[in-house]
């Protein structure tokens, strides 16, 4: 990859100095720009391939570059027992990449002048009307600086004073946009989605069509079927405002380009959104900056991103803002007695791919 990386270096250096003028014009711009497309192309080919083959990976990877698909690759089974083939319509289950959707829906009620993020939990919900949670804010859901965990049990710390991950903490965000709007939080979802412009995502509870990924444990060779889904993700296991979306790889990235393009939210809505309010230690990732339902590098490249796992579906969403690129890595199955850091290596792997790649394009832009 080194000797790439430096190839490609010199070769836009040497493309970008001054040449004496050419009889016919020459658009040195388009040039490098299509040989950088064509080298990041070969590269994610290259590399995600060996992510493929190594981790015998069942699920889908793409990575786009604005409209622009640089990478796509499907391998295995939505049905282990059919032997359907996962493909590009096939619908997976996205975890907590789902809270992204929730916290949209909360700043829109914001918009419209029904919520504020300062506003107390405890104005809208009676759950939280007592002694242990009434200072418990809107934005300490968000970023999970609330110290909630089980909704009903003790704070795990003063609300505010630090960082714990929270599926309730979202699933009372959900309860607060259905008594805003008056509205079921799968009626939002439904608007929401519309709004971006993605055709084949519901949520568990409402899924009606064809195409689903069934979830597994275990491995190709011995898959145990998750049952009752997709519909268990409404249960209170996980809850569907926490964790209960479906959504493709042509879905998410619609997504990633109508949001952070500034298709859903306001400009200082979106700031708000996308703004770095705490810091997590996450177990397999490790240390990022936490915003409203969204994971930040910290340090370079600048991304967006969250993981998502509930019971066979790892996946991960990431959006590189500086070159408007997705990177979006759906799966179906998962080796639970191997561990969550096995499950996710090969999410991890191709992070660190993306975000080297990235990091190269930058120091590129600097040198032209």
């Amino acid at each position: 990859m080194i000797k790439n990386l430096t190839f490609l270096l010199l070769f836009c250096f040497l493309f970008s100095c001054k040449t004496e003028t050419p009889q016919v014009p020459v658009d040195k711009k388009a040039i490098i720009d299509s040989t950088i497309t064509a080298f990041q192309k070969t590269l994610l080919e290259q590399q995600i391939d060996s992510v493929f083959k190594k981790y015998h990976f069942n699920g889908s990877i793409a990575v786009f570059k604005d409209s622009l698909q640089l990478y796509r690759k499907e391998s295995g089974y939505a049905d282990f027992k059919r032997k359907t083939k996962i493909d590009s319509n096939t619908i997976f289950a996205i975890g907590s990449v789902s809270k992204q959707f929730t916290a949209a829906l909360v700043l829109l009620q914001m918009e419209q002048g029904k919520l504020n993020v300062t506003d107390k939990a405890s104005k809208y919900l009676k759950e939280f009307q007592n002694k242990e949670y009434e200072n418990i804010t809107i934005h300490q859901l968000l970023n999970h600086t609330s110290g909630l965990n089980l909704l009903g049990g003790k704070l795990m710390f003063k609300s505010g004073s630090d960082f714990f991950y929270s599926n309730d903490g979202f699933n009372a965000l959900g309860k607060i946009v259905e008594k805003v709007s008056g509205e079921s939080y799968d009626q939002n979802v439904e608007k929401l989605l519309k709004k971006a412009g993605m055709t084949s995502s519901s949520t568990g509870d409402i899924f009606k069509g064809n195409n689903f990924a069934s979830a597994y444990l275990g491995n190709g060779t011995k898959a145990e079927e998750v049952p009752n889904m997709p519909k268990r993700l409404g249960g209170k296991e996980i809850g569907t405002p926490a964790g209960g979306i479906l959504s493709t790889i042509r879905d998410l990235h619609t997504w990633n380009n109508a949001l952070y393009g500034g298709k859903i939210l306001k400009p200082e809505t979106l700031k708000m959104f996308m703004a770095k309010s705490a810091e997590r230690r996450h177990a397999i990732f490790g240390k990022m900056g936490y915003a409203y339902g969204i994971m930040l590098n910290i340090g370079k490249p600048n991304s967006y991103f969250h993981s998502g796992y509930i019971k066979g579906s790892p996946s991960l969403n990431i959006y590189y803002p500086d070159t408007k690129t997705s990177v979006i890595i759906l799966s179906n199955i998962a080796d639970e007695e191997k561990g969550k850091g096995f499950t996710f290596r090969p999410h991890i792997e191709v992070k660190k791919i993306t975000d080297n790649l990235e990091n190269t394009l930058s120091q590129l832009k600097q040198k032209n």
